[in-house]
């Protein structure tokens, strides 16, 4: 179908890529992957010859179509959707150029694929967003059925039930498909080859994503021996050479080692990785045991009730996803436990010591217009060195003069990863976080995930990115009309007690037949004491500061007491969960049943110990007043 031999492009004396040679074959399956900046858009762009190659030839078969969609789509006029779909023209007096198209009832069928209203067919495309447009577009590519479908980060703009509904789509799809994408999910669904750019050349690998990264492994594990293999011969050669040159009967000998030198095909050095975060992250303060509790909590939208009498819990290092069909009530969650909703019945309970922040899906919103990159991720309450602020800006693909672009230019995926910057520079203890990779690619997607792992704090996150969530989700809550149900374990062990169909479908099901570990029971702490009236008598006062010291003294033994009882609790639970993530635990018969049952007896012991300890912390702080009000 299609056929790329020996491109070359440079722009501005920097080679992009060189010698790239490739076949496209009818239903071929190929993602298109590489560091940024490495060329892929660019090869694109030469392969629809919107921009010219430096050398070689792009050559098509007779009759072969292709469609295109960008990551940003072209502006509409005042095409309807629905005309956007069928690929018809508008004419200035309203009318559609080709009637009712036999495509339409087609266009109908996709365009509700993609989430769009049937009272939305007939509304100017103008009228929308930018993401619906490009929805309008990918709907009319899915109309034509080109025979080769090139899709620049295609999912960008898709919630997870359309890109769920997208990806079975185009496994249906007879067409082949060429595509780029930062969704290693995705790419593992639906591509049977990778092909990479790196280091101005191209690489073929067989397989999806995951083969990918394994065949490259293991060719770049090959490929590191036989250059050290080779540099040794070549250091032999060349101490020989070096030994005897001057000796007259062995200069000829000599004379031949370095000729053999010479005529080697040289190994190139193995590439060093990609770069990740290098550098220690100062880290937060540590919370209690509790770091934030939902009691009784209602909650609506209009006369839309999402939660009532709601009851949720996290606890100090818990690293909790959000998961549930769109429209559950995900994000309502994660604004309740933020305190940017507020709750119009029950409490929002922060525990001790606890910072909240929140990372929006609109990012914007945590930058100041006209600072500089350098100047925002400055923008923090500690004190950072230099090389250590650039180093992590480097990480999210701010380098070089990037540092010193200005907020207000910055792109969406570029104001998402500084404000990424700006948390991990100063972390919070409870890190609330929406759809944090949107916008990033892979490179930024690892930074990050190095950067949560060595996090100590508290994480509660909402992902479509399987790979995000199963890198770092220890628990997984789901979320679905109004309930809330806890499953102590990572996204693995969620997927094996709900029996998903795919990791990704189960982001979005119902799940109305699981059997779930339920979310401990949230104990309200005891009202802390009110300070005792102190009357003017010295006496007395001195009485009831010593009966204060009594106090607290023998709450000290309590909480330490109490400290020691949760420390072992966790570790129990710890251990209870890592038997239920074990395969082998589901071969005995009842093993499951009881580490469940003795799982939530820790869990409810664990809640009452931490309220207790609160409680006990809480009575001290308030005793102190009195006992430091007379000298002993």
């Amino acid at each position: 179908m299609l056929t790329i031999s020996n491109i070359a492009k440079a722009y501005a004396g920097r080679t992009l890529f060189e010698d790239l040679t490739l076949q496209v074959n009818a239903g071929d399956r190929l993602g298109l992957v590489g560091p940024n900046g490495a060329g892929k858009s660019t090869l694109f762009k030469i392969i629809l010859r919107e921009e010219e190659a430096d050398d070689g030839q792009i050559s098509f078969q007779r009759g072969f179509t292709v469609g295109f969609l960008p990551q940003e789509s072209a502006p509409v006029g005042e095409e309807t959707v629905l005309e956007v779909a069928t690929g018809q023209m508008h004419h200035e007096d309203g009318r559609g150029g080709m009637g009712d198209s036999s495509d339409t009832p087609k266009a109908k069928r996709i365009l509700k694929g993609l989430a769009f209203r049937e009272s939305d067919f007939d509304r100017p495309a103008r009228e929308l967003s930018g993401g619906w447009v490009m929805r309008a577009h990918l709907a009319r590519l899915l109309v034509q059925e080109p025979d080769l479908l090139m899709l620049d980060e295609p999912t960008n703009h898709l919630d997870l039930e359309t890109l769920l509904w997208f990806q079975e789509y185009l496994q249906e799809y007879s067409g082949g498909i060429m595509l780029i994408s930062h969704d290693r999910e995705f790419l593992n669904q639906l591509v049977t080859g990778i092909v990479e750019i790196r280091n101005q050349r191209l690489w073929n690998y067989t397989g999806n994503y995951d083969n990918f990264l394994a065949q490259r492994a293991a060719l770049q594990q090959q490929q590191s021996a036989a250059y050290k293999n080779q540099q040794k011969e070549i250091a032999r050669l060349q101490e020989f050479a070096d030994r005897f040159r001057a000796k007259a009967s062995k200069a000829s000998q000599a004379q031949s080692k370095l000729k053999q030198i010479e005529r080697m095909e040289k190994i190139d050095a193995p590439e060093a990785e990609a770069a990740t975060v290098n550098f220690s992250f100062p880290q937060p303060e540590s919370s209690g045991q509790r770091a934030i509790t939902l009691r009784s909590v209602e909650f609506s939208y209009g006369t839309h009730r999402v939660y009532e009498n709601l009851d949720y819990q996290a606890e100090r290092g818990d690293r909790t996803v959000l998961v549930g069909p769109n429209g559950a009530g995900k994000s309502t969650l994660l604004k309740l436990l933020a305190g940017v909703l507020q709750p119009q019945a029950g409490e929002r309970d922060l525990g001790l010591r606890t910072k909240v922040g929140y990372f929006a899906q609109y990012r914007g919103e945590m930058l100041k217009s006209g600072r500089t990159v350098l100047e925002e991720a400055f923008d923090t309450p500690r004190l950072m060195k230099e090389t250590d602020v650039r180093s992590l800006l480097g990480c999210f693909l701010f380098r070089g003069d990037d540092v010193f672009k200005k907020v207000d230019v910055l792109s969406g995926g570029e104001k998402s990863r500084l404000a990424l910057v700006k948390i991990l520079l100063d972390p919070p203890n409870l890190l609330l976080m929406d759809e944090p990779t949107t916008h990033l690619d892979m490179s930024s997607i690892d930074a990050l995930v190095g950067a949560l792992k060595s996090y100590t704090g508290t994480l509660v996150f909402i992902s479509h990115d399987v790979y995000f969530i199963r890198a770092l989700a220890t628990r997984v809550v789901h979320v679905h009309a109004g309930r809330l149900i806890a499953y102590s374990g990572g996204y693995d062990y969620f997927l094996e007690k709900t029996k998903s169909s795919s990791a990704r479908a189960a982001l979005t099901a119902a799940l109305t037949n699981s059997s779930p570990v339920q979310l401990p029971k949230v104990v309200k702490p005891a009202p802390a004491p009110v300070a005792p009236v102190v009357n003017g008598n010295t006496k007395e006062r001195r009485q009831e500061a010593a009966e204060a010291r009594r106090q607290i003294a023998d709450l000290r033994r309590r909480v330490g007491t109490l400290e020691r009882e949760i420390a072992t609790l966790e570790a129990r639970q710890v251990n209870l969960t890592t038997e239920m993530e074990k395969p082998e635990t589901y071969a005995k018969g009842g093993a499951v049943m009881q580490l469940n049952r003795e799982l939530m007896a820790v869990q409810d012991e664990l809640s009452t110990k931490t309220a207790e300890w609160e409680s006990a912390a809480s009575k001290i702080s308030v005793l102190e007043e009195t006992a430091n009000g007379v000298p002993a």
